[in-house]
């Protein structure tokens, strides 16, 4: 049984909440995001995200995500679909292949709560 995307909890398209820095983070948020930070915990699908992310289309097939690393396409297959469970990417199949693309709100929503402001010198 897969786990509820990420994205049914917490909106994209609205801020999740402040910086962590400003304001507590609400239990119901935390447990949300907590998928996504842990999906991108792992250093192959922190690369995954980062191809993803960085692709000159806004998408990627796997055909060009798999041979970037020495493991097994399966296990490609395994990060990848983690990746889409926690809400972080969108996958889509055309004909034997399937294309991957960012969803940039989720991307957003975790790079607000780790903004932090610089403190301001007089």
């Amino acid at each position: 049984m897969s786990k509820p995307s990420v994205v049914s909890a917490v909106a994209e398209d609205t801020p999740c909440c402040p910086p962590m820095t400003q304001a507590r983070i609400a239990p119901e948020v935390s447990s949300s995001l907590a998928q996504a930070f842990k999906a991108l915990g792992d250093p192959i699908r922190l690369q995954l995200m980062s191809m993803i992310a960085s692709a000159p289309d806004g998408e990627i097939c796997v055909c060009d995500l798999t041979p970037a690393f020495t493991i097994s396409g399966t296990t490609i297959s395994h990060h990848l679909k983690v990746l889409r469970e926690a809400g972080l990417v969108d996958a889509e199949r055309r004909a034997s292949w399937v294309y991957y693309r960012p969803r940039p709100g989720l991307m957003r929503q975790l790079s607000a709560l780790l903004a932090v402001d610089e403190p301001v010198t007089a």
